[in-house]
């Protein structure tokens, strides 16, 4: 199977750089603090592209693993644990996160700038699989673009924030297109419970989202 990401796997942080600056990074590592993550915790990443919040989560203590299709993304991930000058404990799975199945098994599951790849119909059929791998109580991660709201500006300008994105994404990639998902919604509908959601900002806007949901016990 070609790897759709060969052409945005290798050139994907720069793009996010000039794209964001540094908020993106910064969403994608919210939860990820002593409050929501501990030393021996195991964490599942599942679409970790270029994964720099899964290295940090690792640096932290976690176990993690992470699950990618892409060889691009895998590689540039993989040029990122040798950087590190600290002990890792990161296991790397090459595959479909579909095929992926070990339920009940992680203490964290983070979705960061995966979920939003898909149209709603699959997007709710890859949540729940994601879910399936968190044990009782589980802290489940989202990371998205931030769900337009505020002023009439405000929503009109993330809207075309988002569709730039993401049109930019189904021609390098194939990704579906479609509105920016609300996760609040999602997680409940999941039937997690919703828990926190903090932003991170660009240009003086709210442009990036973290959630966090709890799985039931």
């Amino acid at each position: 199977m070609k790897d759709k990401y060969w052409l945005m796997g290798p050139i994907y942080d720069a793009l996010s750089y000039v794209f964001a600056g540094n908020s993106l990074l910064k969403c994608k590592c919210f939860m990820l603090t002593p409050d929501h993550l501990k030393p021996g915790d195991k964490v599942l990443f599942a679409g970790v592209g270029h994964g720099k919040e899964a290295i940090i989560a690792a640096e932290r203590g976690a176990e993690v693993t992470v699950v990618d299709l892409s060889e691009a993304m895998l590689a540039k991930f993989r040029e990122g644990i040798a950087k590190s000058d600290k002990p890792l404990n990161i296991r790397i799975i090459h595959s479909d996160i579909m095929k992926f199945e070990e339920y009940n098994r992680y203490d964290m599951v983070v979705a960061n700038f995966f979920l939003n790849s898909f149209d709603e119909t699959f997007m709710n059929t890859v949540f729940k699989h994601l879910i399936k791998q968190g044990k009782e109580g589980a802290n489940i991660v989202v990371g998205d673009f931030a769900f337009p709201d505020g002023n009439l500006l405000a929503r009109i300008t993330k809207r075309f924030y988002w569709y730039t994105a993401i049109i930019l994404f189904w021609i390098t990639t194939g990704a579906a297109v479609h509105p920016v998902y609300n996760h609040v919604t999602q997680m409940k509908k999941m039937g997690l419970r919703f828990i926190d959601k903090k932003h991170s900002t660009f240009l003086g806007m709210n442009t990036y989202t973290s959630y966090l949901g709890k799985k039931a016990r």
